[in-house]
C-alpha cells in the first residue's frame, strides 16, 4: 500500500510540473507591412532561440495624401528607417504561451502565432484606437524594402 502511495505521489508530481512547462517559442525571422489610407507600419520581428523577442515597427500616422509619389516616399522612409535601426533592437523577453505573446506578467496580446501557416501577427496599439493586427511572413534574412511589390 505504502509504495501504491509513493507512485501516485510522484504521479501527481510529474503532471503538475508537466502542466507548468512553457511551451518554446518558435525562433525565426519574419516581416511586414501594414497599410490604409491613413496609417503605414513596416514591421520586423526576430524570435531567439531562447525566446527573446526583438521588434521594429516605425510608423506613420494621419497621412493625408493619395499622391501616389508621395505615399512611395512615405513607404521608402519607414523601410529605410527600418533597416537603419534594426541593429539598434534590443531583445525583450516575453511570455509564451504557445499561440500568444505577451509582455511578462501582461494581459494584452503582442504577438499571435499561427503554427499551421508559420504566420506571426504582430499587434500594434496607437493609443485608444482598436489594435492593428498585421500578418508577418516568415523570411530567411530580412529585405531593405519590406512592402509587396
Amino acid at each position: 500500500m505504502r509504495a501504491l502511495t509513493v507512485a501516485f505521489a510522484f504521479g501527481l508530481c510529474f503532471a503538475a510540473a508537466a502542466c507548468t512547462s512553457h511551451p518554446k517559442a518558435p525562433a525565426g525571422r519574419w516581416e511586414g507591412t501594414f497599410e490604409t489610407q491613413d496609417t503605414m507600419v513596416a514591421a520586423r520581428l526576430e524570435v531567439a532561440a531562447d525566446g527573446s523577442v526583438r521588434i521594429s515597427a516605425p510608423d506613420a500616422l494621419g497621412i493625408q495624401t493619395n499622391d501616389a509619389n508621395e505615399r512611395a516616399t512615405i513607404r521608402a522612409s519607414l523601410a529605410q528607417d527600418l533597416a537603419a535601426h534594426w541593429d539598434a533592437v534590443t531583445p525583450r523577453p516575453m511570455d509564451f504561451d504557445g499561440k500568444t505573446f505577451r509582455k511578462p506578467g501582461g494581459i494584452a496580446p503582442q504577438i499571435e502565432w499561427n503554427a499551421h501557416n508559420n504566420v506571426m501577427v504582430l499587434v500594434v496599439y496607437f493609443g485608444t484606437a482598436p489594435a492593428i493586427r498585421i500578418p508577418l511572413k516568415p523570411v530567411k534574412d530580412f529585405s531593405d524594402d519590406p512592402w509587396p511589390s
